[in-house]
């Protein structure tokens, strides 16, 4: 599916019409300070401590790597749903080699990168050979990917992996995790492709109107399989780091990952760069809702509460950038 002309232009709005937009582009910083103020007089005891910041870190790593795959795609202008449970079943096929099948650990590494492209790849022919809407396409993929999940783990916790490829994940450096480190290595890949190289700004300009791209001379269709593999291997490199994050994998993994990876890349385009999917405003984005929900967990609420929280945040990240850009139209109108 096509991202909707509304919605685009959060991903491809430009610096003109960025200085209409009322909500201040470094907003969830501020917001974020104000959940750190608070939470930190709430809770003085569990809140601001080393291990909170810690958690946070090393938790939403694995979520920032996906957030970045979907960008890249979203950029383009298209949805991959499967993504979350390409993530789901890179885990468990990643673990199924180790710890079932006694296999090396670099080659089952490559093995589930390899599939991950190839789920990456696969999308791209069903959108842009075949032709069918990117949303239904990833849909109907992640309930295929769904299935095979359960086949290769025979709905059972698979693991634990070997002790050593565990510490790819949980090795400290300067009192954080090392996968939080890959995650900023990623993030920083990510943002040079997409704002300084020539194939970033196509893939914004496909995403930003792809018949006028196409008339310009841009093999649109290259671009559009080039984001939905790009977001298949990283999702794939999630899939591993959770495999060594965790030790063991359970193949209900994957979903959990969806909402929050999508609610970060919407509330990401009133961020930054607003108007616009941006790397750092995913980055700030992140934070601000694993913050929130992390303080609400310390405060002993419900579980549903984090889901909540993350799907009001993409309801209102998605309604105040397609609200500015009416007032944009109505501007230039």
């Amino acid at each position: 599916m096509r991202v909707t002309a509304e919605t685009q232009t959060l991903a491809t709005g430009t610096r003109r019409g960025g200085s209409r937009i009322r909500l201040a582009p470094y907003s969830g910083v501020l917001f974020l300070l104000l959940f750190i103020v608070f939470f930190s007089l709430r809770l003085p005891r569990t809140f601001p401590t080393t291990a909170t910041v810690t958690s946070i870190v090393g938790d939403q790593s694995i979520t920032l790597i996906l957030a970045l795959g979907l960008l890249i795609t979203l950029a383009a202008g298209q949805f991959d749903l499967s993504a979350a449970q390409n993530l789901g079943m890179s885990a468990v096929v990643c673990s199924v080699l180790m710890a079932n099948q006694q296999m090396n650990p670099l080659l089952a590494v490559l093995i589930t990168l390899l599939l991950g492209v190839l789920i990456g790849v696969v999308n791209a022919v069903l959108v842009v050979v075949i032709g069918i809407d990117s949303l239904i396409a990833t849909l109907g993929m992640s309930s295929v990917l769904l299935a095979l999940t359960g086949l290769f783990s025979n709905y059972q916790f698979v693991g634990p992996v070997p002790a050593g490829f565990q510490e790819v994940a949980n090795h400290e450096v300067l009192g954080f995790p090392i996968v939080a480190g890959y995650a900023v290595v990623l993030s920083v890949l990510v943002w040079y492709v997409l704002e300084h190289t020539p194939a970033g700004r196509r893939t914004f300009a496909v995403g930003a109107n792809l018949d006028a791209s196409r008339l310009a001379g841009v093999r649109t269709g290259r671009y559009v399989a080039g984001s939905l593999i790009a977001t298949g291997l990283l999702a794939s490199i999630a899939g591993v780091l959770v495999t060594a994050k965790t030790g063991s994998v359970a193949p209900t993994l994957g979903p959990a990952y969806l909402l929050p990876s999508f609610a970060a890349c919407f509330l990401a385009t009133t961020q930054i760069k607003p108007g616009r999917f941006n790397v750092w405003g995913t980055v700030v984005a992140l934070v601000l809702l694993a913050t929130g929900v992390k303080g609400l967990q310390l405060m002993g609420t419900n579980l549903w509460v984090t889901d909540l929280f993350n799907g009001l945040a993409l309801l209102v990240a998605v309604s105040a950038a397609v609200l500015s850009s009416r007032r944009r139209r109505k501007a230039k109108g």
